[in-house]
């Protein structure tokens, strides 16, 4: 079939790539259009723009799907069937009209389960075991077409949503070129969404990634690892706002006390769970901070200007006291 390819993110690489080497002719891509990224503000395609070009593929970037223009574009190409995924845009019914076979979504979750833009997410910080990939026709409601077809994916216990993601990324790229093929041949068709699970995500912002030290370690936990590479959780401390890389529930009797100074028992237990929210424990090569039930291990931490480092070498430099409390607003050093 002719197909365009309508995606931004790097996670909409491994099925463009799988779409490229299909048996299916990708016409045009259709991406966001060049944004400004890192330290220098740097003008830069999207990865699936880059991607897209070292295959000369025509690229489409419409500041808008809902112009005429960008309407007259899409007609002239003819396409048989779309494909999209992670886009970053919706697109109006004048454009999903286009393509007689419609357009083929890709969505990281089971639908109906995590609609919306954050699926990967929802599925880390809410403590899901299994997640997966569907794949199903796009129509004007939020992620609400027939399933084509789904793959189901193991979440695993360290998984970040930039780990899970990437698992994703392939499965749902084989399952894109499978949903395709069955689509040209006539064997598959979309059934209706079954289920309870109707669950809405919606984009997560640098805003909703500020830690709740007061919340028990293991949702501590799986909200760093939800917010593990992007936006990247945070907490405001004395140092300025500080980045968290994932952090580890530590069972109680950590070797430090709640005072912050090793505890010095024979055992070299100590009473972990004594110690209150976002209180700061340095302890034996590791830094520990309090939450609502036992505290957890920092991992990485970012300073303000700094790049990422162990909390360990962190604390050697910050020198945070045995008072610290991470969390609340407060006066910068």
């Amino acid at each position: 079939m002719r197909i365009v390819f309508a995606g931004t993110p790097a996670a909409a690489v491994p099925s463009l790539h799988a779409a490229l080497a299909s048996p299916h002719e990708v016409v045009a891509v259709i991406t966001r259009p060049d944004a400004r990224t890192g330290r220098g503000r740097t003008l830069r395609r999207s990865p699936v723009g880059e991607v897209a070009d070292a295959a000369g593929v025509p690229v489409l970037t419409p500041a808008s799907a809902r112009t005429p223009e960008f309407l007259d574009q899409l007609s002239a190409l003819a396409p048989q069937a779309a494909a999209i995924v992670a886009y970053g845009a919706l697109l109006p019914a004048s454009v999903l009209a286009v393509p007689p076979a419609g357009w083929v979504n890709v969505h990281f979750s089971l639908l109906p389960q995590w609609r919306g833009a954050s699926p990967v997410h929802a599925a880390i910080r809410y403590g899901d075991d299994v997640t997966g990939v569907s794949t199903f026709r796009l129509e004007e409601g939020l992620d609400t077409g027939p399933v084509f077809g789904t793959v189901t994916e193991a979440v695993r216990q360290r998984d970040t949503t930039s780990e899970l993601t990437a698992r994703l990324a392939e499965s749902g790229a084989r399952l894109l070129v499978a949903t395709l093929d069955g689509i040209a041949d006539g064997s598959l068709h979309p059934q209706p969404q079954q289920g309870e699970g109707t669950a809405v995500t919606r984009k997560v912002t640098v805003a909703d990634a500020a830690i709740d030290w007061s919340q028990p370690a293991v949702a501590v936990d799986r909200f760093v690892r939800a917010m593990t590479d992007e936006p990247g959780a945070w907490t405001d401390s004395p140092w300025g706002r500080l980045v968290l890389g994932p952090v580890e529930p530590v069972a109680v009797g950590s070797g430090v006390g709640p005072d912050g100074r090793p505890d010095g028992r024979p055992d070299g237990t100590a009473p972990a769970d004594r110690v209150p929210p976002g209180r700061v424990v340095v302890g034996r090569r590791e830094v520990l901070v309090g939450t609502g039930s036992s505290p957890v291990r920092l991992g990485t931490v970012t300073a303000p200007g700094r790049r990422a480092m162990p909390a360990a070498d962190w604390a050697r430099g910050a020198r945070p006291d045995p008072d610290t409390v991470l969390g609340a607003r407060q006066e910068t050093r």
